[in-house]
């Protein structure tokens, strides 16, 4: 995964967060829940899951390296 699809995900995350679309509407999910904090609900699993994808592919190899050389001494 390169540095520029990482970096990309990561602003179209940061747009979606404003979520200026919702700010208005009442609608509730399943009666009680506000459509606002379920899209914020999924927002955060995404978000989640985006850093687990980012930090298990696109981690600096030296990062992992050093650790190891450090570890061997």
């Amino acid at each position: 995964m390169s540095k520029g699809v990482v970096i990309t995900f990561m602003l179209v995350l940061f747009v979606l967060h404003q979520d200026f679309w919702l700010r208005d509407d009442a609608t509730l999910i399943l009666g009680i829940l506000p459509i606002g904090l379920a899209y914020h609900m999924a927002f955060t699993a995404v978000a989640a899951i985006a850093w687990l994808v980012t930090v298990r592919f696109a981690w600096p190899k030296y990062l992992v390296e050093e650790e190891n050389e450090g570890n061997e001494q």
